[in-house]
């Protein structure tokens, strides 16, 4: 069946809105696992406004010596350096948390949030990405690219090592909202997954999912098959606001059984 990895940005955002340590982002983590997550995410942003490099260590720490089968998921763009404000680069954050997966996203510093896939037209760029990649494999991490469908794209990450990829699922969850689930234009796009999916799989690659999947879309997506995770974070934190967290993970869990 497909994994649950629940994203815990929004909790991070959340607490840092006020400092101080409510929620607490472990806490949260607890919880989660208790309803019967497979893994918890992260994404942590050189500006730090959510996740924070503590956090991250914090989550390594905690996982490792309560829940060692919970995969760490952390999330990022491995160019990403250095910064000012505490931020240690990507490449430092993952060689110090020593994730289970790493899922390398091509974002900006600026980015509200992740909305496009990795793009291999870049010479130069895919030798830096090819590299990135062994050097978190032989670190002990399954690394992801952030894909859109786009078959030549998706033959192309492979070629550059990963392990896995993870599908943006944006445009399909704009779809549900605009149209809903049975319309002409939703099932289209539905189709441009699924078959994306199985071209990755029949390439030898893994298949995770993930943005804006939620209760009223995400049966359907992982009906798809194939799917091995969904990363899913905000969604399910704001339906928490209604059901609870526990209730609310458990509710998620049960979509994808039902999609699966």
């Amino acid at each position: 069946m497909t994994a649950l990895s629940v994203n815990l940005n929004k909790v991070a955002w959340l607490r840092n809105a006020r400092e101080g340590g409510r929620p607490d982002i472990l806490e949260t983590a607890q919880t989660v696992i208790e309803a019967g997550v497979q893994g918890i995410t992260v994404h942590p942003r050189p500006d730090q406004r959510h996740i924070r490099t503590n956090d991250v260590y914090a989550l390594s720490e905690f996982l490792k010596t309560h829940h060692p089968t919970i995969e760490f998921n952390i999330e990022g763009n491995p160019l990403a350096e250095a910064r000012d404000n505490g931020y240690p680069g990507f490449n430092d954050l993952i060689k110090a948390a020593r994730p289970q997966q790493a899922t390398l996203v091509p974002d900006s510093d600026g980015q509200l949030t992740s909305d496009h896939g990795w793009n291999f037209s870049n010479a130069d760029q895919n030798r830096t990405v090819a590299a990135i990649i062994s050097q978190y494999q032989e670190l002990g991490a399954r690394v992801s690219l952030f894909m859109d469908p786009v078959r030549e794209q998706i033959a192309m990450a492979k070629a550059a090592g990963t392990d896995r990829i993870e599908l943006y699922t944006g445009p399909y969850a704009d779809l549900v909202e605009l149209h809903g689930i049975n319309h002409e234009h939703t099932r289209n796009s539905w189709e441009i997954y699924r078959n994306a999916t199985h071209y990755a799989v029949e390439l030898g690659l893994g298949v995770n999912a993930g943005h804006d999947l939620n209760l009223n879309n995400l049966s359907d997506f992982v009906s798809i098959g194939k799917i091995k995770e969904v990363s899913i974070g905000h969604a399910l934190i704001s339906d928490a606001l209604e059901f609870g967290l526990a209730k609310t993970t458990r509710k998620y869990l049960d979509a994808i059984s039902k999609g699966t």
